[in-house]
């Protein structure tokens, strides 16, 4: 009785942060330590689980005013999209207070006392570098247990179509990442089930990648501030959205994976 009591009270109070905002929106969210294991996949809940925290892209499209006769062919994408998600860019100050009070006040007094932010983004850049690597070399075989079971098909079918040069372009080093952020953290609760009360947290990571910003550090060449505005370097930035997913329901034992998966670069944004 004092367990579903508690899990009542942490629905009113993660209710209570989503209303801080009227931002209406689909869901996201996520959790756990320094290492991302290889192991088991827990069941893709998360899409029929009723959303605690929205989430919302955080780039505005220019769109054109001219007529459909006049209006321009659209230019392909030079990295075509893996998965059918909002590409988030960069972080927003009221998610991000949200974030550290979800954290705070409830992940870590009711899930994980060990959880730690920075350790798990430490955990998330690692495992970036693990999916970008099979991705581009095509083993996907390799991700079974860190990749949800659908979203790897969903990455089969989008790799399947690219060429050589764009499954190049999927790759990072963790290295090259030279701005990251979880633009949010989220509670998910299995209302279906009052006696399991199966409860999930999900976190989406933004990464900026520069591709050869490793080689640059390492023969002491200097960084510009403004480096995502240079000409020369436009070509070599990409940005990657990964959303991670782990169960916390008592007496089970979860790893955490990743749900979403999709890496783009900002000058074909700005191309549309």
């Amino acid at each position: 009785m004092f367990l579903y009591q508690r899990t009542r009270n942490l629905k009113q109070i993660s209710r209570y942060l989503h209303n801080i905002t009227k931002n209406p929106s689909p869901a996201i969210s996520q959790t756990t330590s320094v290492t991302v294991n290889l192991g088991r996949t827990p069941e893709p809940f998360s899409q029929r689980l009723p959303p605690i925290v929205g989430f919302g892209a955080s780039l505005r499209r220019n769109y054109s005013t001219e007529s459909k006769d006049e209006a321009r062919p659209k230019k392909p994408r030079s990295l075509p999209m893996l998965m059918d998600f909002p590409e988030l860019v960069w972080p927003s100050m009221i998610k991000s207070v949200k974030n550290w009070i979800m954290v705070q006040f409830i992940i870590r007094p009711y899930f994980d006392r060990e959880f730690n932010l920075p350790d798990f983004i430490q955990g998330a850049k690692q495992a970036l570098q693990v999916v970008s690597a099979a991705l581009s070399g095509g083993e996907l075989k390799n991700l079974e247990g860190l990749v949800d079971r659908q979203t790897l098909q969903d990455l089969k079918d989008s790799v399947g179509k690219m060429s050589v040069a764009q499954r190049y372009d999927l790759m990072v080093d963790k290295k090259d990442i030279y701005f990251s952020f979880p633009y949010q953290v989220g509670v998910m609760f299995d209302e279906e089930d009052e006696q399991s009360q199966k409860r999930f947290v999900e976190i989406t990571m933004v990464f900026h990648v520069l591709k050869g910003l490793k080689g640059m550090v390492e023969r002491g060449e200097a960084i510009p501030l403004n480096i995502g505005v240079m000409p020369e370097f436009r070509d070599k930035i990409s940005i990657c959205n990964y959303r991670f997913i782990k169960e916390f329901t008592k007496g089970v034992d979860s790893d955490w994976t990743v749900n979403i998966v999709n890496h783009f670069k900002p000058i074909d944004l700005v191309d549309e």
